[in-house]
């Protein structure tokens, strides 16, 4: 079982691994970003990747598996090295994230690059479309301070783009964010999506799945040499 509660004595021995693992953690993200990515041996690396997620990218409609074509590089590279350090959890991705298929900040870089770099434009798995107008709503009040008019996020800020993503793998997030099984959401996203009611998750899912994605280029990060 992953979800174990420390106390005690215990608790106190664990603290020094747990605080190596944020640290190697951060230390492969920075690592990460501050390579030079190829898109051409990105493109190599995503044939693995694409046995789930398509060769385009785009996923499932039926939200298994999540659309990442097109999603901020930084974003990407912080998925993949949670993944990799158990701060994000998904059998599938914990095995094909791991140091036998991506050996390295190189290739988290590679593959990031390519995949957000990939056409946007295909069409998600929506929901029944009767919450839409109350999802804007939600949206309007709660999420788009951060997330942007359009849903297209903040690289900078590590704010993904979620204009265009499944209804279905956009509304299990926000139950498994709330229900434990995101470690790496933020504390303040948890409490907002707890706060949501039912007729509020599914209206704001299926607002994002029908919002229209924006092509633009991709941002530079301070730092990066991208």
């Amino acid at each position: 079982m992953r979800r174990i509660a420390f106390s005690g004595p215990l608790f106190l021995l664990v603290l020094p691994l747990l605080s190596y693992a944020v640290s190697t953690s951060q230390q492969e993200f920075l690592d990460t970003l501050h390579s030079s990515p190829s898109v051409d041996r990105g493109a190599e690396l995503f044939d693995t990747c694409a046995a789930c997620h398509g060769s385009s990218g785009i996923g499932t409609v039926d939200g298994a598996v999540p659309r990442i074509a097109g999603q901020h590089f930084a974003v990407l590279a912080r998925q993949l090295v949670d993944y990799r350090h158990d701060q994000r959890w998904d059998p599938r991705m914990e095995h094909f994230a791991d140091q036998h298929h991506l050996v390295n900040p190189q290739a988290i870089a590679d593959v990031a690059e390519y995949v957000s770099h990939l056409d946007i434009s295909s069409a998600p798995g929506v929901g029944t479309g009767e919450l839409v107008e109350h999802g804007r709503s939600v949206y309007v009040q709660q999420c788009q301070s951060c997330h942007g008019s359009s849903g297209e996020g903040d690289e900078k800020k590590l704010v993904p783009r979620i204009a265009g993503q499944h209804y279905e793998y956009l509304r299990r997030q926000i139950y498994d964010a709330v229900e434990g099984r995101r470690p790496n959401f933020r504390l303040r996203h948890v409490r907002l999506f707890a706060r949501l009611e039912r007729d509020d998750i599914v209206g704001l899912a299926d607002y994002l799945s029908r919002m229209a994605r924006r092509s633009e280029p991709q941002p530079v990060l301070p730092g990066s040499v991208r």
